[in-house]
């Protein structure tokens, strides 16, 4: 972005929202002492954040003081830390979809706690070689056209790009022409803008005032970093490496920076336990406290509150669980009587008591979170179940309540050793995680059959509508005789939404008895939120997943941190995945690169000189070898690479595709009818399909054989991309007759043994490697599991466990 000249109108100053407390009229003192307190606290909390860092002092003694408020939930921001009154994530407005760049987690280069922007370079003068200056508003019209159009008038000013004008005005609201007026770095909330062309825009409005130490610079920064660090996979950064990248970023004070934002409840600050394997117990202090090494975390509130609404949520499903019927009771007798009852895991080890709900109901405010999600469909309009027999919804008053005996049963029928392991743990626990390959999906389709045979309104959620497909013919092969137990299969977006599953009860809640999703490790934190908070008291959830592929493309590691904090019953199985594919995949998951036999040509290696020669073969390979060789034609070929840009990108692969396979003008947006594409709805959301025209409404897609139409503006912001080529993290949930997975030379920095496990399990029946990376996949392979991901849920599901009974796991 271009900087501009100074193009200041004449005008009264417009003030910005919250600048209140610096540019309070005189009389205002309550405001000013306010302020001043909360500045007070915050340097107390940032003096104690570099005690603690630097082990001047321990943790216990900022820390461990008693709560103001006794009944917080664990996990809530460090004592001292202003908590902001501001909406959980299912209360946020949707806003609009990010361009491409940011649907994807960007590549780090460095360890968990590191933002990815850390290597960008700082723009303007040295860190240091300013002093703070002081907020300065460039003067500008007394009054803007409303919306978008006000909005153009300010970037028109600053010499930004008009284009942005739409992004910017829902981003920042009715008065986000005045906004930016008051505060020019505000434009770094609209996607896509990056720091350095957010300092050319306020030099052009605020001319000589603007600065590299202005508190709003740096203000905007700090949340700018944290919702990179969000795209990379953070939920959370420490405290440490947000200082460094604000001084990379020429912030002359980041302590100050630092201060400010905890102040005006911008960041959150948290404690997060160290533990290190190996090390031994922490040791007491003279006071009795047990001296555990701490890191100080700071965070942005969504996803805070997505962390804790999950650990909650995942709690509740516990603790109101009910016991199978015992042969006294039977199922039509409703709830269990208010006694004791303590279930068995998988392994017959005792679990944590159910805390039947109140009367039955849910809590108010869980109703409400699962009230909002559930607008799309419309509580008011109660949808079937889908049972054969026509069951609905509000016959859920009186729940079915299979005995134990009839759960043993079913368990007894199942398939394999393993489905029946999983079936009798989701009888006796609220809550199970089961880990498994492609082969394992088999299993959760077995339990889904066995409890909708018992009454239960049971369904299964994937990630993509090819997951979903696969999962159907899964049931159907269970389940032969019911002919509508292919409608317990949908997607995790499609539930939630009401477009598919059972609908939502009279209280918001989904209308199910158990839920079983697959590709958990593909849940990132607020969708998870959002799903787990829609689940009514006493439901049965099963997440299940392969926990060597690669984490959501959102925020967080939710299936990672369940399985480390061993929070629940686990189900590990024992089904292999065979065949050649199989036995490499597994190889790699376990971090060895062998050699297997494949006589059919399932796995074929094809060694590449450079970039050109890489994008040159995959031509050819989905073009002519595969085709030839298996039969399977090009449209059913997926290749995989590392990312979007470089000489071997799936920019430049399917740009070469295309010419080979559908050549055409582009005459739709830089699309014509028959090109392969990949449709981006939401953020870590990818839908394959096929361009069939396109209208005044927009570019038409088939989409696994549902219509779709993109408007134009989601077209033209990048919603929509050439798909015979995806990266790894688009591809995850999804499986192809034919897989090529593209490593040119300069992708060597990107692997990591859960990328080459997830990109290598994409093919059904064959799988090339166009291998220009040489020993750097033997090496990412053996060396560098995943690149690794600063979250909080694992410890907010220790210290929930810490309160109760921990729960025992099925090896």
């Amino acid at each position: 972005m271009a900087s501009g000249p100074e193009a200041a109108a004449p005008g009264s100053e417009v003030a910005a929202p919250g600048s209140e407390a610096r540019t309070a009229p005189a009389g205002a003192a309550q405001d000013t002492a306010a302020s001043g307190s909360a500045q007070a606290t915050a340097a107390a909390l940032a003096a104690a954040v570099r005690a603690v860092e630097s082990g001047e002092r321990s943790a216990a003694s900022f820390f461990n003081a008693p709560r103001a408020k006794p009944a917080a939930p664990a996990g809530r921001p460090a004592q001292g830390a202003p908590s902001p009154a501001s909406p959980a994530p299912q209360d946020r407005p949707a806003g609009p979809a990010p361009e491409p760049a940011r649907q994807q987690p960007a590549p780090e280069a460095g360890g968990p706690a590191r933002p990815p922007v850390v290597d960008g370079g700082a723009t303007g003068p040295a860190a240091g070689a300013a002093a703070p200056t002081s907020p300065t508003t460039a003067p500008g019209p007394a009054a803007y056209a409303p919306g978008a159009e006000g909005v153009r008038q300010v970037l028109a000013a600053g010499g930004a790009p008009e284009a942005l004008a739409d992004r910017a005005a829902e981003v920042l609201g009715e008065r986000a022409a005045e906004a930016l007026r008051e505060d020019p770095w505000q434009l770094l909330a609209v996607p896509g803008v990056r720091p350095e062309q957010a300092d050319g825009f306020a030099r052009a409005l605020l001319g000589p005032a603007c600065g590299p130490g202005d508190e709003r610079r740096a203000q905007a920064l700090v949340g700018w970093l944290l919702e990179q660090a969000a795209v990379a996979g953070h939920s959370a950064l420490e405290a440490s490496a947000l200082r460094a990248a604000l001084a990379q970023r020429a912030v002359p004070d980041p302590d100050d920076a630092l201060q400010t934002a905890i102040a005006d409840g911008a960041v959150l600050v948290f404690q997060d336990a160290i533990e290190e394997p190996g090390r031994p117990r922490p040791v007491t202090d003279e006071d009795g406290e047990e001296a555990q090494p701490v890191r100080i975390l700071l965070g942005l509130d969504r996803f805070a509150m997505a962390e804790e609404s999950v650990a909650d949520g995942l709690a509740r499903l516990l603790n109101t669980f009910e016991a199978a019927a015992g042969p006294e009771d039977h199922p039509a007798d409703g709830p269990a009587p208010d006694e004791d009852a303590t279930a068995e895991d998988a392994t017959g080890e005792a679990a944590p008591a159910p805390a039947p709900a109140a009367d039955g109901e849910r809590p108010a405010a869980d109703t409400d979170n699962g009230t909002e999600v559930g607008t799309e469909a419309g509580a008011e309009a109660i949808r079937p179940s889908g049972h054969a027999d026509g069951t609905t919804n509000d016959t859920a008053a009186r729940p079915v309540r299979p005995s134990a005996a009839e759960w043993e049963a079913a368990a007894a029928a199942a398939p394999s050793p393993s489905a029946a392991e999983l079936i009798r743990a989701a009888a006796h626990s609220g809550l199970v995680a089961h880990t498994g390959a492609e082969a394992a999906r088999a299993e959760p389709a077995a339990l889904l059959a066995a409890a909708r045979s018992l009454g239960l309104r049971a369904f299964g959620a994937t990630h993509t509508e090819n997951g979903r497909q696969r999962l159907a013919t899964d049931l159907t092969e269970c389940a032969p005789g019911d002919p509508a137990i292919g409608t317990a299969a949908v997607t995790v977006s499609a539930l939630l939404s009401g477009q598919q599953g059972p609908g939502r009860d009279a209280d918001g809640a989904l209308a199910l008895d158990l839920l079983v999703v697959l590709d958990a490790p593909q849940l990132d934190l607020e969708t998870a939120a959002l799903l787990v908070e829609s689940l009514p008291d006493g439901t049965r959830l099963v997440l299940s997943g392969d926990p060597g592929v690669l984490w959501s493309a959102g925020p967080g590691r939710l299936f990672a941190d369940l399985l480390a904090a061993r929070f629940c019953p686990q189900v590990a199985s024992r089904t292999p995945d065979f065949g050649p594919i199989g036995e490499l995949v597994s190889g790699i998951g376990i971090g060895e690169l062998s050699q297997v036999e494949a006589p059919g040509k399932e796995v074929v290696i094809v060694p590449v000189r450079d970039a050109k020669e890489a994008v040159h073969r995959t031509v050819q390979l989905v073009a002519d070898s595969v085709p030839r060789a298996l039969g399977v034609p090009a449209d059913r070929t997926q290749v995989i690479t590392v990312g979007h840009g470089g000489a071997a990108g799936t920019r430049a692969l399917n740009a070469a595709l295309k010419e080979r396979l559908n050549p055409g003008p582009g005459r739709f947006g830089g699309f014509d009818p028959g090109d392969r594409v990949a449709y981006a709805p939401a953020p870590g959301r990818t839908v394959p399909g096929t361009v069939t025209g396109a209208d005044a409404a927009g570019l038409r897609l088939d989409c696994d054989g549902a219509a779709v139409v993109v408007p134009r503006e989601q077209v033209g912001a990048g919603a929509v991309r050439h798909g015979w080529a995806l990266t790894a993290h688009q591809a995850a949930g999804m499986r192809w007759p034919a897989a090529v997975v593209v490593l040119p030379g300069d992708a060597a920095g990107g692997l990591t043994r859960a990328w080459v496990y997830t990109a290598f399990s994409r093919g059904e029946r064959h799988l090339s490697v166009v291998q220009g990376v040489d020993q750097a996949l033997p090496r990412a392979v053996a060396e560098v599991p995943v690149k690794e991901r600063t979250t909080r849920l694992r410890t907010l599901l220790e210290q929930s466990v810490q309160t109760t009974q921990e729960p025992s796991t099925a090896d």
